[in-house]
């Protein structure tokens, strides 16, 4: 998202349009001009503001931000591109990774340096930064100070560099490619364009020579020849500009000692950046290197206001407030108009009304506009100034199929061991038909999946475990299944068909052939046959592995990053360990490419696929009634064996999965009351139920707001199952939730439980509306509507950053890339939701929309779709009364 407002627009124009005309006069060529303007541009006032470090310890002018690590790599994903020294220019984040790296263009899961210190000296203007590779037994210094309109980087050494590092550790910093399509830079005097696609050069070294990456694993499927690639540099030299011809993402960078390399990340990794490097020196200490990096700032620059509100509209009965997000040198305006779109075309102002601050949320001033008065049908659009928004419409139809493409085309994409077609288009071929081996002992997985010292099963170590390739669906952008993801998509689709009977049919599922086909009716309710192929992979799991597995992924990194058709994510044949790498027989094959199962079992995790199997035995009697009963009979056992489990000490589950994690027995417990109205389990539920709820509540951050819903659902959800005596007593908890709710409104101005970590928040607002609802249809006289419509609003566009739909493909404007399997095209899966806006620390909300890459911000989860799917039709029943 590119902002700028008009009075910067024409600042840039009249700026670039004075020289321009000034060489007119003096006829020369095209290309001569265009040199003579960026030989202007670099050396005119263009950079004329200061950098000073403000309160919140980053270099601060209007329009130029730089932070120095108030962002650190966080050793789990290692290299998430949100860490180091980063730019945000003009309201942009378009660079990242500032710090001393390894390798030319290091990938996700090349080593990261560790913060030993971080020092800020507001009084000198100054950063310092100790970084450090255990591996290597190598520290360094980064010194980051202003000077005038730049910022002088330096790092230094107290020892040479480790010999197995000369020739590779350098400073680097990285530049977001789609900043810079369609740009130029200059490289002492010398301009060259930008790559739209990656076009440099490479060669090839012996891995001898490779710097380890993450445990020992690789990236690069070199296929037994011990060879990996190293990018080679797009251009050299000691001054580089970044786009002389735009202000807006202009940068001027300058090495006082070391040759400035030029590399294109893309050409090992789609999600690569656009690097600058310098080498340090061999064999030196001290000052090793220093550059001077001065980012344009346009004088006087504000960021143009983001009007935040619905995409799919309103209805006309429902509150309509739009959330003015306002730079902090910017003056909210007085009032903001809606107008009309008639139907030949003309624009009409239907309303005007005051504009009422809110006050300051992080970086940016926030201020509201309430057109709740307008109840006319029509389409619309909003005006604050001389900006306006795009249209959206008024209408009483708005919420009756805002879900269709998340159950018509997201969930049938992400079936596994399906073939999956759509009109002229093939999605993918029927994948992992392979099955899996059982994972080994110890293994530490680059997903974060471990095992322990015991298979908990009754097969060895990359034994193959029959029968697996059935059902289940790829938990996000990757190809593996996560047991906990499925297991809150079971539930989710039990409690959609069971509350809402949602019969759409435009799916055609053949589990026999293994066929799936988009937008063909096959007779049968889509949401069924969804919940059949989930139910059909927990079932196997319980039944050939003994007990639900945390999850089920490939074992190689190369493999892992895959980004074509899951089809050829393995070879779909069974390991044969007497086979040859990449040598078959026709029906097994000697390549270990089989998807691993990390089989460690959890009580946790046994409670929360007992509770979903028992409902899933539910929705599917008389549909599939074999499933129906074996899910039931799973479901009793793993509640037994997980009380078993749960009688004997351990120290293997982690704080937070234990928080993450409570009460899911208690919601074991009430599930399998409903299904089988047997006393002991309602019993046990009431038992537990009340000590779970009466568990303090500690502030208002935002992992703690989460965590009350989540412990208050099974409560609410027990209400029409449980006498009046028990709705009595629960009032109490609501009527405290409802405090905290309110309190939201206090914490920023979309009353909604946004993130403050390194996931955007949409599935955490989803979910705090999903209970809102139950609690409103329990308690109306406590909750409101509003409580769950502006957690639905949030997401169509009513949030920070922008105004775009964080639902692919649903309101006028929504995603344009997303992280799904096919993110290398810059492109969505209609109907996924990704996860919306991060915060950038200490104050920066991001969600980017041209640049798929950075999961936090935009990969969709299997768990997010399925609860958008159940909220979209609450909030319909809400308004509908259905």
């Amino acid at each position: 998202m590119r902002t700028m407002n008009p009075g910067n627009n024409e600042l840039k124009g009249s700026h670039q349009n004075l020289i321009r005309r000034s060489f007119k006069s003096l006829k020369l060529t095209p290309a001569a001009s265009m040199l003579a303007v960026l030989f202007l541009l670099v050396n005119s006032s263009v950079f004329s503001q200061l950098l000073k470090l403000n309160d919140q310890e980053y270099f601060e002018t209007a329009g130029v931000n730089v932070l120095v690590f108030s962002n650190q790599y966080n050793g789990f994903f290692f290299d998430e591109k949100t860490a180091g020294i980063e730019i945000i220019h003009h309201g942009v984040r378009t660079a990242t990774g500032g710090a001393v790296r390894l390798q030319n263009t290091p990938e996700q899961w090349d080593l990261v340096p560790s913060v030993v210190e971080r020092k800020a000296d507001k009084k000198n203007n100054s950063i310092d930064v100790v970084l450090r590779y255990e591996e290597f037994d190598f520290n360094s210094r980064i010194n980051v100070t202003s000077e005038d309109n730049a910022v002088v980087i330096s790092v230094f050494l107290d020892k040479p560099l480790p010999a197995k590092l000369e020739g590779n550790a350098g400073f680097n910093l990285e530049f977001l490619p789609s900043a810079y399509f369609e740009k130029l830079y200059m490289i002492d005097n010398i301009p060259a364009n930008f790559p739209r696609y990656p076009s440099g050069t490479t060669k090839v070294e012996a891995i001898s020579n490779k710097i380890i990456q993450f445990a020992g694993h690789s990236t690069f499927d070199d296929r037994g020849r011990g060879e990996f690639i190293v990018p080679q540099p797009l251009a050299t030299g000691k001054t580089i500009l970044l786009a002389p011809e735009d202000p807006e993402c202009f940068v001027k960078i300058k090495s006082m000692d070391a040759d400035l390399m030029l590399f294109d990340g893309r050409n090992l990794a789609q999600n690569g950046w656009f690097i600058l490097r310098s080498l340090i020196p061999a064999k030196k200490t001290g000052k090793v290197l220093s550059w001077s990096i001065a980012p344009n700032a346009i004088p006087n620059w504000i960021r143009t206001p983001n009007i935040g509100f619905s995409q799919v509209g309103y209805t006309p009965d429902q509150e309509k407030i739009a959330i003015i997000e306002l730079d902090q040198n910017d003056t909210h305006l007085a009032t903001a108009s809606l107008f009309q779109i008639q139907q030949n075309g003309e624009q009409i102002e239907k309303f005007r009304g005051e504009v009422n601050v809110w006050g300051k949320y992080l970086r940016y001033n926030y201020a509201k506009f309430d057109f709740s008065t307008v109840k006319e049908t029509g389409i619309y659009y909003i005006q604050y100034g001389n900006q306006k928004t795009n249209s959206f419409k008024i209408s009483n139809d708005v919420y009756d199929d805002v879900w269709s493409p998340t159950l018509d085309v997201w969930f049938p994409v992400q079936m596994d061991h399906m073939k999956v077609n759509e009109a002229y288009r093939t999605w993918h071929g029927a994948p992992y038909l392979d099955d899996c081996l059982q994972a080994p002992l110890n293994a530490q997985h680059f997903d974060g999946y471990r095992m322990g010292d015991t298979t908990d099963t009754k097969y060895k170590p990359l034994e193959r475990i029959p029968n697996m390739a059935v059902g289940g669906w790829f938990d996000a952008g990757d190809f593996d299944i996560q047991t906990g993801s499925h297991n809150g998509v079971v539930s989710s689709f039990v409690d959609i068909w069971e509350e809402f009977k949602v019969v759409r049919d435009q799916t055609y599922i053949d589990q026999k052939t293994r066929y799936v086909d988009i937008h063909r009716p096959d007779g049968t309710p889509d949401i069924l046959q969804q919940l059949e192929h989930g139910t059909l992979n927990l079932v196997a799991q319980c039944e050939n592995i003994g007990h639900p597995v945390r999850g089920i992924v490939v074992p190689e990194l190369h493999q892992y990053h895959h980004l074509g058709d899951a089809v050829t994510g393995t070879d779909n044949l069974p390991y044969n360990s007497n086979l040859k790498p990449y040598e078959t027989d026709g029906k097994s094959s000697g390549t270990p490419d089989d998807r691993w199962a990390f089989t460690t079992r959890s009580p946790f995790l046994d409670y929360q696929t007992a509770a979903s199997l028992a409902q899933a035995s539910r929705a599917l009697k008389g549909y599939n009634d074999d499933l129906a009963e074996r899910s039931l009979v799973n479901a009793i056992r793993l509640l037994e064996e997980a009380d078993e489990s749960m009688k004997k000490p351990t120290d293997s589950e982690n704080p937070f999965m234990r928080r993450w994690f409570r009460g899911v027995d208690v919601n074991a417990a009430l599930q399998l009351y409903i299904t089988t109205r047997e006393k002991k389990y309602a019993d046990r539920f009431l038992d537990r139920i009340w000590a779970l709820l009466e568990e303090p509540l500690e502030g208002l951050e935002f992992g703690q707001i989460f965590f009350a819903s989540r412990r208050l659902n099974p409560a609410l959800k027990a209400v029409p199952y449980m006498d009046d005596r028990y709705k009595e007593k629960l009032r109490d908890h609501v009527a405290k939730f409802k405090e905290t709710v309110d309190e939201m409104d206090k914490e920023n101005p979309y009353g909604v439980p946004i993130a403050s970590g390194g996931w955007g928040g949409s599935g955490s607002v989803v979910n705090s509306a999903i209970t809102n609802y139950y609690a409103y249809k329990a308690y109306p006289e406590i909750m409101s509507k509003e409580d769950v419509i502006r957690g639905i609003n949030y997401i169509f566009g009513c949030h920070p950053y922008s105004n775009i739909s964080f639902v692919n493909a649903v309101g006028t404007r929504s995603k344009k890339v997303a992280y799904g399997t096919n993110r290398a095209d810059f492109t969505t899966i209609a109907g996924g939701i990704v996860p919306g806006v991060m915060l950038l620390k200490p104050d920066f909300l991001e969600n980017k929309d041209d640049w798929p890459f950075l999961w936090g911000e935009n990969e969709v989860t299997i768990t997010g779709s399925a609860e958008f799917i159940y909220l979209a039709n609450a909030v319909y029943d809400l308004l509908n009364q259905r």
